[in-house]
């Protein structure tokens, strides 16, 4: 799979569907995606394979013993649910994650590499106002990547 990357505006129907912008589907492995809350008040959404190793990872570091442990299983792992694409390059958007996410007409599809976050843009626009300033403080703390 290659990176998915981009930032798409998007509008969601009156049956919780929205279309997948055509450049991120050639770059999917498959009509199979895993739809999960993000954090944020965002959507995650991964391919199958990206899907398998970080559950796995939040599995192997967590413990239902242990109650912060049981907040991260039950906000990431078990809200996700299996979503296929159609063969109009929609994905349907269960209720429950729609309202998690605010999403209403207007939505913001960002690539971010090995998965994707449908936000409503409304939200979206307002995280970045408001993040900023700790945008510019996390930028200047990347003292090792250079171009």
């Amino acid at each position: 799979m290659k990176l998915l990357t981009g930032e798409f505006k998007n509008t969601l129907d009156e049956k919780g569907r929205i279309s997948l912008p055509a450049r991120m589907r050639s770059e999917l492995p498959g009509a199979t995606l895993i739809l999960t809350q993000g954090i944020d008040d965002c959507l995650w959404l991964f391919p199958p394979q990206q899907w398998e190793e970080l559950s796995g990872k939040l599995m192997e570091h967590t413990s239902p013993f242990q109650a912060r442990s049981r907040l991260i299983q039950r906000r990431i792992l078990a809200p996700a649910q299996e979503v296929e694409i159609d063969r109009l390059g929609r994905i349907s958007i269960p209720q429950a994650l729609r309202e998690f996410a605010h999403l209403s007409r207007e939505c913001v599809i960002l690539g971010i590499s090995k998965y994707i976050e449908i936000w409503n843009a409304e939200d979206y626009r307002a995280y970045l106002e408001a993040n900023k300033e700790e945008f510019a403080k996390a930028a200047e703390e990347l003292q090792g990547v250079n171009l």
